[in-house]
């Protein structure tokens, strides 16, 4: 364990708080009172990895899970497994304790009885951690909003380092562990078998490439194996680099095991649609939507913050802002791809003169707030209202 240090306290507020990679503890169902002490030191880091090879990568399969995940590249893979998943597909964006807000949106969208049940949900980041909640339903709407007005930084990481990263997650990782349930896995399983799909986006370190989990197959594989995996998905999907360390998956390949080092799937992309092949103009290829939803859990403009004196500072803010431009390109990116193939987009964000003075990370009152706000604009019906494809450029410019 690294030496405590004051600017780290500092650096993770930043982080926390202003961070499109900011990881959201959207799977805690203990609240800060329930949860015990930790009674001893956290665990050191992963023994000595076993190298290997770009061919053993290649063909790395997650011992008894076969074909439970695919490059996120790959659109001949993508395509195999979306095949059937007509209708609303629902794609949920990074955007840490800005979540509370996607969580508002989907609550009031409930309520007011224009939430479609979507065929396919993604999610990358926080949204990771709200995926299995969205995907399973309303009946899911009172934990998610619990989960993002109640939860304090120190349910999520405590400040000491580790030997790859700044901070330690093991509270966040108790939390996941409560919250996926034997009755979870079995209802997220029941829907996969009705052909939805529910992906998660972590990042292959190793390779260089995002990988999409079908979170759905590893229900339906069931018991204590399938819900570790389960976990050990959303903590990487949510990992951010440097912040928060990254998960060892065991791996096998060629006659020997070895581990692939995953991270916050907003490395490579804020949210997830499709392969970037299948969102070229010039590609033949269609996705089987028929309407996108886009739920980003940030802002798309520019804030003023300044940027702490110190490498965690620097980087974090870093970190903030590449995410919010990536974010814009993206969303660039998919307004032109559904135009082209005729497909409905619409795009619900936090809106840019929100503000609410928050004391310090994970603030429960400001989240209330967001969370809020989301429920207002669902019930109004403004949440994911207008133009999508006017409303892009007019938000992009401004």
């Amino acid at each position: 364990m690294l030496p405590f240090n004051p600017a780290r306290r500092r650096a993770a507020r930043l982080l926390l708080g202003a961070s499109a990679l900011a990881a959201t503890p959207a799977l805690a169902l203990a609240t800060p009172s329930q949860q015990a002490p930790e009674p001893d030191a956290p665990p050191s880091g992963p023994p000595e990895r076993l190298r290997y090879a770009a061919a053993d990568q290649a063909s790395a399969t997650v011992p008894g899970f076969p074909r439970v995940r695919f490059f996120g590249d790959s659109s001949e893979e993508f395509l195999r497994a979306v095949q059937g998943t007509s209708g609303a597909w629902l794609s949920l964006s990074s955007g840490g304790e800005d979540g509370a807000y996607g969580a508002g949106v989907l609550t009031g969208m409930s309520a007011a009885g224009t939430r479609p049940e979507f065929s396919l949900v993604s999610g990358v980041s926080t949204g990771a951690l709200m995926a299995p909640y969205v995907f399973l339903g309303s009946r899911y709407d009172s934990a998610l909003a619990r989960n993002y007005t109640s939860v304090h930084a120190g349910d999520i990481f405590e400040l000491v380092s580790t030997p790859e990263s700044l901070f330690d997650t093991w509270p966040m990782k108790k939390l996941v562990e409560r919250s996926i349930t034997d009755a979870m896995i079995a209802a997220i399983a029941d829907e996969h078998g009705k052909g939805r799909r529910l992906f998660v986006i972590t990042t292959n370190l190793d390779a260089g490439r995002p990988v999409v989990w079908d979170m759905g197959a590893i229900a339906a594989r069931g018991g204590r194996q399938a819900r570790e995996l389960f976990r050990d998905v959303l903590l990487a999907s949510s990992s951010i680099p440097g912040f928060f360390p990254p998960v060892h998956i065991t791996v096998e390949a060629n006659g020997k095991r070895f581990t692939e080092m995953h991270a916050d799937g907003a490395i490579l992309r804020p949210f997830y649609v499709a392969p970037e092949a299948l969102l070229a103009g010039a590609s033949p290829m269609r996705l089987p939507a028929s309407e996108l939803y886009v739920l980003m859990n940030n802002k798309l403009t520019a804030e003023f913050s300044l940027t702490e004196r110190s490498v965690p500072g620097v980087l974090a803010r870093s970190i903030s802002v590449a995410m919010k431009g990536a974010l814009r390109g993206e969303i660039i990116r998919i307004a032109a791809a559904a135009r082209s193939q005729r497909i409905g987009l619409r795009l619900s964000m936090v809106p840019p003169d929100f503000s609410f003075p928050a004391q310090g990370a994970f603030d429960p009152r400001y989240m209330q707030a967001l969370f809020d706000l989301g429920v207002r604009h669902a019930r109004s019906g403004s949440a994911f209202g207008g133009d999508a494809y006017a409303g892009t450029g007019v938000l992009l410019d401004g």
